[in-house]
């Protein structure tokens, strides 16, 4: 699902990298029944709607900036790292191949090494028996289970509120706020993560998709076991754009983290994600070398 961002991250080294992907609708104060019926059914109606742009976004493939800011404990660049992505599909399913680094082409042996690399996993791919393709593109279609867990449980975790409507890329859009419903009894640790957030959703008019979102932690969110600990006030937003006027696609993720990593280790990421040159997908690629020669 594409509606925000529950703060949810895996360690790899010493690097925590926030989850968004896409769900998180929250943030709203008690208001008359009302217009809490009306904004619960704009939500209702937005995650539905999400269902049926999911299986025509699938369908896309795009180019994907990545800009990762480690801060020191006073804010300051200690260093960062931006990479640039193709995304296309592969065979039934994604393949992400480094194209860039920054605003610098790939070297020639850079090159070499992400065209092997390409090369290898096609082959492998071709190779898979029919069950093993099927649990594969299974696997792209189904989503990641957070997700489904997210939409699962969005509309009992909240209580929602309608503000002001508001305008997006020319498009009208309803503004809804929502906060951790009182008594909510989460079935998954990603519906755990709800009872700690606050946010606000931008949902379009015309067909009820999500057009934007932000969320903040109003709290600290322990997870992993108690591996990782996301510090109140970290904050996330996410972002689509109307594409071939027939699907909505991210154009943007942005998250400023302070996580605890294990007993000491303190980590602050300035996080951001934009997409660009997106288009149907129509064949898989070519295996054909973009090495320059020397």
């Amino acid at each position: 699902m594409n509606v925000s961002a529950i703060v949810r991250r895996h360690v790899t080294n010493r690097k925590v990298q926030l989850r968004t992907c896409t769900l998180i609708v929250m943030l709203a104060s008690p208001a008359a029944l009302l217009c809490q019926s009306e904004a619960r059914e704009i939500v209702r109606r937005a995650t539905l709607a999400e269902e049926s742009n999911w299986k025509v976004a699938r369908k896309y493939v795009y180019s994907e900036r990545v800009d990762l800011k480690h801060l020191d404990a006073q804010g300051r660049l200690e260093s960062e790292d931006v990479k640039v992505h193709d995304v296309t599909l592969l065979e039934g399913s994604p393949y992400r191949r480094l194209v860039a680094r920054g605003d610098r082409a790939l070297t020639f042996a850079e090159e070499q090494k992400e065209q092997e690399k390409f090369a290898k996993s096609s082959a492998e791919r071709r190779k898979e028996t029919a069950a093993q393709r099927a649990r594969r593109v299974g696997e792209y279609d189904d989503r990641p289970e957070w997700q489904r867990e997210a939409w699962r449980d969005l509309l009992e975790a909240f209580d929602f509120k309608q503000a002001a409507d508001a305008v997006w890329d020319g498009r009208t859009v309803y503004t809804i706020v929502a906060t951790p419903r009182h008594g909510f009894k989460p079935r998954s640790r990603t519906a755990k993560a709800m009872l700690h957030l606050n946010g606000r959703l931008w949902v379009d008019k015309q067909d009820f998709n999500l057009v934007k979102a932000e969320v903040e932690a109003i709290d600290n969110i322990w997870i992993g076991y108690f591996l990782v600990r996301i510090a109140k006030g970290t904050r996330a937003a996410f972002e689509q754009i109307r594409v071939n006027n027939e699907v909505w696609l991210a154009s943007q993720v942005q998250a400023s983290i302070s996580a605890r990593v294990g007993l000491f280790k303190v980590v602050r990421l300035e996080h951001a994600v934009s997409y660009s040159k997106c288009h149907e997908f129509n064949t898989d690629p070519v295996v054909v070398s973009r090495v320059r020669t020397k």
